[in-house]
This record gives structure tokens, C-alpha cells and sequence, in this order.
């Protein structure tokens, strides 16, 4: 199973699995990273820079130099499939201009969808919303929550 992280999936690991106190997390963590089961997008590492420093960064990456991989044609292709559905469009728009920045959510679910994986992200569903749970519901692209993640791959600490 490939699971393609979103930037506050990865903050949570990074803010409350302290590589001294969770060794046993990363130890199976950066096993999944080294084997490409657990990836990202460029511009989930774009969005962490505004809340981590580049070493903490670049920490995910150290087992596997693709783990914040760039666009392929194929996903950029699907990206348009999103914004064509006038409802995504408008909202997630919105959300880039009042937020600014970077705005990873269509790469995320692009490269889960080129890769058959899993989302994960803490996002909610919510009915008649554009957020990558519903974006994904819409695609049937698997989405869980962190939690979710670590019950599909029977972590416990």
C-alpha cells in the first residue's frame, strides 16, 4: 500500500513522534519511506517550511530523495479533472487566495491517484465542501486520517 501524505498528517508525526521518545514510530516509519509505501508532493515540503526547519525536513526524505516528489504529466492532467468540476474549482480557488502560500491538496490526491494509494490527511469530509475528502470520495481515492493509517498498518506503540 502507498500512502501520499498531506503537509498536516506530516506535521502531526513531526510535532508529537519525538524521534527519542517514539524510536520504534520511525524505526517503521522511515522502513515504509526507504521501501516508497509512505510518500509526499513538492509542495507539501513548501508548505512544511513555513512551520519546520529545513533539517527536521528534510529528515523525512533522508531514506528515499523522491519521498516529496514532483508533478508527472499524468498528474498534472488529473489536476485539471479536478478543477474542471466547477464545485472543486471555486473552492479550493478561494481557499488559495485567502490563504496564500502554497497549495498542495490537488498534487496530494493527483499522486494518489497515479500511485493507487492512500491520502492521508487530517482534514474532515464534509458534505457539499471541496476538501481532499470529499475530492477523493468524489475519485474513489482511499483517505484516512493518521490514525487510520496507523489502524490499517496495525501500529501500536
Amino acid at each position: 500500500m502507498i500512502y501520499v501524505f498531506d503537509d498536516n498528517s506530516l506535521s502531526n508525526v513531526l510535532n508529537h513522534y519525538y524521534a527519542d521518545r517514539f524510536p520504534s514510530f520511525w524505526e517503521k516509519f522511515d522502513t515504509m519511506v526507504q521501501n516508497g509505501n509512505i510518500i509526499s508532493v513538492r509542495e507539501v515540503r513548501l508548505e512544511l517550511t513555513s512551520k519546520f526547519n529545513d533539517e527536521t525536513i528534510d529528515r523525512l526524505a533522508r531514506y528515499n530523495g523522491d519521498f516529496f516528489a514532483n508533478p508527472r504529466p499524468e498528474e498534472l492532467a488529473f489536476i485539471t479533472r479536478i478543477y474542471s468540476i466547477a464545485h472543486f474549482q471555486q473552492n479550493l480557488e478561494r481557499k488559495k487566495l485567502l490563504q496564500g502560500g502554497y497549495f498542495a491538496d490537488p498534487f496530494i490526491i493527483a499522486k494518489a491517484w497515479k500511485m493507487s494509494g492512500t491520502v492521508v490527511t487530517e482534514e474532515n469530509f464534509k458534505e457539499h465542501a471541496a476538501k481532499i475528502p470529499n475530492i477523493c470520495k468524489h475519485f474513489d481515492i482511499p483517505c484516512e486520517k493518521l490514525e487510520g493509517f496507523l489502524i490499517k498498518e496495525d501500529w501500536k506503540f
